[in-house]
């Protein structure tokens, strides 16, 4: 049996997180939120739950919750070009909870 050789600490962690991840279509829209909709939004709002294909995304306001609503075509379309198939959401709900 042949050792490998040392990876780095970056790779290894990437690769673990990868296998201990939950397999749902939440989990994929949560891993590619940010890379999606940009990291302006991803800090004020975030995919809670998903039920049948609606992803329901937690808002800090019900400002951002309005305008995300208003956004939400481009939102589904980022979404889709990041992620397989399975995983697409069909459409997004935006709720203000204020954390």
């Amino acid at each position: 049996m042949s050792r490998r050789g040392p990876r780095r600490v970056g790779e290894a962690l990437s690769e673990t997180m990868a296998r201990a991840a939950p397999a749902t279509p939440l989990a994929a829209v949560q891993a590619a939120w940010a890379g999606a909709v940009g990291e302006r939004i991803a800090a004020e709002a975030r995919p809670v739950a998903e039920r049948d294909g609606v992803v329901t995304v937690s808002c800090s306001s019900s400002t951002w919750a309005q305008e995300l609503d208003l956004l939400s075509a481009e939102l589904l379309e980022s979404l889709s070009e990041a992620l397989p198939e399975a995983s697409r959401p069909q459409s997004l709900r935006f709720r203000a909870t204020g954390s």
